[in-house]
Protein backbone atom coordinates (compact mmCIF):
# COMPACT_ATOMS: atom_id res chain seq x y z
CA UNK A 1 0.00 0.00 0.00
CA UNK A 2 2.91 2.24 0.68
CA UNK A 3 5.38 0.89 -1.99
CA UNK A 4 4.66 3.84 -3.59
CA UNK A 5 7.16 6.91 -2.02
CA UNK A 6 5.42 10.74 -2.86
CA UNK A 7 7.97 13.50 -3.53
CA UNK A 8 11.24 13.38 -5.90
CA UNK A 9 14.87 12.78 -4.40
CA UNK A 10 18.23 13.57 -5.46
CA UNK A 11 20.61 11.08 -6.42
CA UNK A 12 24.04 10.81 -7.04
CA UNK A 13 26.63 9.11 -9.62
CA UNK A 14 30.31 8.90 -9.45
CA UNK A 15 31.44 7.88 -13.16
CA UNK A 16 34.08 9.89 -15.72
CA UNK A 17 33.45 13.53 -16.28
CA UNK A 18 32.92 12.69 -20.18
CA UNK A 19 30.21 10.38 -19.06
CA UNK A 20 28.65 13.21 -16.87
CA UNK A 21 28.89 15.90 -19.23
CA UNK A 22 27.56 13.34 -22.42
CA UNK A 23 24.62 12.38 -20.35
CA UNK A 24 23.51 16.28 -19.16
CA UNK A 25 24.25 17.67 -22.53
CA UNK A 26 22.56 15.25 -25.02
CA UNK A 27 18.92 14.47 -24.37
CA UNK A 28 18.12 10.73 -24.70
CA UNK A 29 21.45 9.45 -23.51
CA UNK A 30 20.91 7.88 -20.18
CA UNK A 31 23.67 6.72 -17.70
CA UNK A 32 23.67 2.57 -18.08
CA UNK A 33 22.72 0.14 -16.05
CA UNK A 34 25.20 -2.31 -14.10
CA UNK A 35 24.14 -5.63 -14.54
CA UNK A 36 27.26 -7.52 -12.34
CA UNK A 37 26.08 -10.95 -10.22
CA UNK A 38 27.67 -9.39 -7.14
CA UNK A 39 25.52 -5.90 -7.29
CA UNK A 40 24.26 -4.71 -3.87
CA UNK A 41 20.48 -4.24 -5.23
CA UNK A 42 20.57 -6.27 -8.21
CA UNK A 43 20.71 -5.18 -11.61
CA UNK A 44 20.00 -0.82 -12.45
CA UNK A 45 21.01 2.24 -12.57
CA UNK A 46 23.09 3.33 -8.90
CA UNK A 47 22.84 6.29 -7.14
CA UNK A 48 24.01 7.47 -3.75
CA UNK A 49 20.81 9.26 -1.99
CA UNK A 50 21.65 12.69 -1.31
CA UNK A 51 25.02 11.86 -0.90
CA UNK A 52 27.54 14.04 -3.52
CA UNK A 53 31.02 13.33 -1.22
CA UNK A 54 30.43 9.02 -1.30
CA UNK A 55 29.43 9.24 -5.39
CA UNK A 56 33.07 11.21 -5.85
CA UNK A 57 34.92 8.73 -3.27
CA UNK A 58 33.00 6.17 -5.13
CA UNK A 59 34.39 7.35 -8.54
CA UNK A 60 38.12 7.42 -7.55
CA UNK A 61 37.59 4.48 -5.76
CA UNK A 62 37.11 2.97 -9.57
CA UNK A 63 39.69 4.63 -11.27
CA UNK A 64 42.48 3.83 -8.48
CA UNK A 65 41.45 0.48 -6.62
CA UNK A 66 38.85 -1.22 -7.97
CA UNK A 67 40.02 -4.41 -9.94
CA UNK A 68 37.17 -5.34 -12.06
CA UNK A 69 36.62 -1.98 -13.54
CA UNK A 70 36.91 -3.44 -16.97
CA UNK A 71 33.37 -1.95 -18.62
CA UNK A 72 33.59 1.37 -17.00
CA UNK A 73 37.10 3.34 -17.64
CA UNK A 74 37.94 6.53 -15.07
CA UNK A 75 40.25 8.87 -16.22
CA UNK A 76 38.37 11.89 -14.55
CA UNK A 77 36.65 11.22 -11.13
CA UNK A 78 33.33 13.00 -11.37
CA UNK A 79 29.92 13.22 -10.42
CA UNK A 80 26.08 13.34 -12.34
CA UNK A 81 23.29 14.33 -10.22
CA UNK A 82 19.76 13.22 -11.14
CA UNK A 83 16.10 13.82 -9.85
CA UNK A 84 14.25 11.34 -9.20
CA UNK A 85 11.02 9.45 -8.64
CA UNK A 86 11.36 6.02 -7.20
CA UNK A 87 8.20 5.01 -8.18
CA UNK A 88 6.69 1.68 -7.01
CA UNK A 89 9.97 1.08 -4.90
CA UNK A 90 11.35 -2.31 -3.27
CA UNK A 91 12.70 -0.23 0.17
CA UNK A 92 14.40 -2.19 2.19
CA UNK A 93 13.74 -0.08 4.86
CA UNK A 94 10.52 -0.79 4.86
CA UNK A 95 9.54 -3.81 7.83
CA UNK A 96 7.01 -5.06 4.76
CA UNK A 97 9.25 -5.55 2.36
CA UNK A 98 12.12 -6.78 4.28
CA UNK A 99 9.90 -10.14 5.26
CA UNK A 100 9.43 -10.16 1.24
CA UNK A 101 13.78 -10.60 0.99
CA UNK A 102 13.63 -13.29 3.61
CA UNK A 103 11.05 -15.10 1.78
CA UNK A 104 12.69 -14.84 -1.38
CA UNK A 105 15.74 -16.33 0.12
CA UNK A 106 13.93 -19.39 1.66
CA UNK A 107 12.50 -20.14 -1.90
CA UNK A 108 15.83 -19.90 -3.27
CA UNK A 109 17.69 -21.41 -0.70
CA UNK A 110 15.27 -24.33 -1.20
CA UNK A 111 15.59 -23.97 -5.14
CA UNK A 112 19.41 -24.62 -4.89
CA UNK A 113 19.27 -27.18 -2.67
CA UNK A 114 16.96 -29.07 -4.75
CA UNK A 115 19.27 -28.86 -7.26
CA UNK A 116 22.16 -29.73 -5.85
CA UNK A 117 23.39 -26.23 -6.37
CA UNK A 118 25.55 -24.29 -4.02
CA UNK A 119 23.90 -21.19 -2.89
CA UNK A 120 25.87 -18.11 -3.55
CA UNK A 121 28.08 -15.65 -0.68
CA UNK A 122 28.51 -12.64 -0.01
CA UNK A 123 32.24 -12.13 0.23
CA UNK A 124 34.78 -9.10 0.57
CA UNK A 125 36.74 -7.72 -2.33
CA UNK A 126 39.71 -7.19 0.03
CA UNK A 127 41.32 -9.55 2.83
CA UNK A 128 38.98 -8.98 5.60
CA UNK A 129 37.25 -5.73 4.59
CA UNK A 130 33.48 -5.45 4.01
CA UNK A 131 31.15 -7.38 2.22
CA UNK A 132 31.78 -5.24 -1.28
CA UNK A 133 30.29 -8.31 -3.38
CA UNK A 134 26.85 -9.45 -3.04
CA UNK A 135 26.30 -12.56 -4.94
CA UNK A 136 24.03 -13.70 -2.54
CA UNK A 137 21.73 -10.45 -2.18
CA UNK A 138 21.63 -9.72 -5.44
CA UNK A 139 20.41 -13.72 -6.19
CA UNK A 140 17.70 -12.89 -3.32
CA UNK A 141 16.67 -9.46 -4.87
CA UNK A 142 16.93 -10.57 -8.59
CA UNK A 143 14.82 -13.25 -7.34
CA UNK A 144 11.77 -11.13 -6.58
CA UNK A 145 12.12 -9.34 -9.84
CA UNK A 146 11.52 -12.87 -11.84
CA UNK A 147 9.17 -13.92 -9.18
CA UNK A 148 6.98 -10.80 -10.25
CA UNK A 149 7.36 -11.00 -13.69
CA UNK A 150 6.58 -14.74 -13.79
CA UNK A 151 3.44 -14.34 -12.03
CA UNK A 152 2.53 -10.92 -14.04
CA UNK A 153 2.78 -8.91 -10.38
CA UNK A 154 3.68 -5.09 -11.10
CA UNK A 155 7.39 -5.16 -11.00
CA UNK A 156 9.73 -2.87 -9.04
CA UNK A 157 10.60 0.29 -10.50
CA UNK A 158 13.79 0.65 -8.18
CA UNK A 159 15.52 -1.08 -5.15
CA UNK A 160 16.23 1.28 -2.12
CA UNK A 161 18.85 0.04 0.72
CA UNK A 162 20.82 1.59 3.56
CA UNK A 163 24.39 0.04 4.39
CA UNK A 164 26.57 0.03 6.92
CA UNK A 165 30.69 -0.08 5.87
CA UNK A 166 33.65 1.34 6.64
CA UNK A 167 35.39 0.94 10.19
CA UNK A 168 33.17 2.09 13.19
CA UNK A 169 33.02 5.86 13.72
CA UNK A 170 34.42 5.58 17.19
CA UNK A 171 35.06 3.04 20.02
CA UNK A 172 32.03 1.16 20.67
CA UNK A 173 30.25 2.74 17.73
CA UNK A 174 26.84 1.40 15.94
CA UNK A 175 28.06 3.83 13.38
CA UNK A 176 30.25 3.35 10.19
CA UNK A 177 32.69 5.73 8.24
CA UNK A 178 30.59 4.87 5.25
CA UNK A 179 27.18 4.52 6.14
CA UNK A 180 24.70 4.91 2.86
CA UNK A 181 21.35 4.76 1.42
CA UNK A 182 21.78 3.67 -1.90
CA UNK A 183 19.08 3.54 -5.02
CA UNK A 184 19.19 0.92 -8.16
CA UNK A 185 16.80 2.35 -10.93
CA UNK A 186 15.20 -0.36 -12.99
CA UNK A 187 12.74 2.04 -14.72
CA UNK A 188 14.71 4.66 -16.12
CA UNK A 189 11.21 6.81 -16.24
CA UNK A 190 12.07 7.42 -12.73
CA UNK A 191 15.11 9.40 -13.63
CA UNK A 192 13.41 13.33 -14.15
CA UNK A 193 16.38 14.86 -15.39
CA UNK A 194 20.23 15.03 -15.05
CA UNK A 195 22.41 17.88 -14.05
CA UNK A 196 25.82 18.80 -12.70
CA UNK A 197 26.15 19.50 -8.98
CA UNK A 198 27.39 22.93 -8.24
CA UNK A 199 29.84 24.11 -5.49
CA UNK A 200 28.51 25.39 -2.56
CA UNK A 201 29.15 29.15 -2.57
CA UNK A 202 31.02 30.16 0.72
CA UNK A 203 29.49 34.07 0.55
CA UNK A 204 25.87 32.61 2.39
CA UNK A 205 24.77 30.36 4.17
CA UNK A 206 23.49 26.85 3.78
CA UNK A 207 19.62 26.64 3.65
Amino acid sequence: MYSKRSGLILGFHGCDKSVRDEVVSKNGVLLKPSNNDYDWLGSGVYFWENNYERALDFAKFLKENHPHNKKQVIKEPSVVGAVIDLGYCLDLLDAENLKFLKQSYNLLKLSRERHNLNIPKNVPLFENGDLLKRYLDCAVIESIHQFNKDKKKQEFHSVRGVFFEGKDLYENSGFKEKNHIQIAIRNPNCIKGYFIPRKFDARYKRP
